[in-house]
């Protein structure tokens, strides 16, 4: 997985001319969603993105403090040119996972991000998901930084899909 983490002021999310998700303060994260990512590069993600040392403490030192600390919100948006290539002068995507594969793997990596922060906090629409927007925010700093999960070389570990259990709310397998 890739990230594009950039802190903002306030962000959101627009289609077809209506804003279908907006936070304030926080960071707008872009998800890109590699063919080989599983539930070890989610969970390293949403690990990351909510410890991460992104703002300055109550006495203005810098970088010491994560989202979680300042209770900030996260806009997190699925945007699978994060995964491309280069043929020549023109973008390829192969490397990106399936629009229905990465649907399924960005709906559990929300709800994951929810459970592991408060769900009011974190916004991802996924009710759209593949649909054309626009992102527009209000960057702070500016600060914008890349971050991705370890690298999954072994062919085994291709991506699987999380499924969601409707009973209980868990990740299966």
């Amino acid at each position: 997985m890739k990230a594009i983490i950039q802190r903002c002021m306030n962000a959101q999310v627009s289609v077809n001319g209506e804003v279908v998700s907006k936070i304030g303060q926080g960071a707008c994260v872009l998800i890109g969603i590699s063919s080989k990512d599983n539930v070890k590069d989610m969970e390293f993600m949403v690990k990351k993105l909510l410890s991460i040392k992104l703002f300055d403490d109550d006495d203005g030192k810098k970088w010491k403090k994560s989202i979680v600390d300042k209770e900030f919100e996260l806009l997190c948006v699925s945007q699978f040119t994060l995964c491309n290539t280069w043929k020549g002068n023109k973008p390829d995507f192969h490397l990106a996972m399936s629009s229905e594969q990465s649907k399924e793997f960005y709906e559990n990596f929300i709800k994951l991000m929810k459970d592991k922060y408060n769900p009011d906090k974190v916004k991802g629409k996924y009710g759209v998901f593949g649909a054309y927007m626009q992102v527009s925010l209000q960057n702070d700093g500016p600060v914008t930084l890349e971050l991705e999960s370890p690298v999954q070389n072994d062919n085994s570990k291709k991506a699987q899909p999380v499924l969601t259990n409707t009973e209980n709310g868990e990740a299966d397998r």
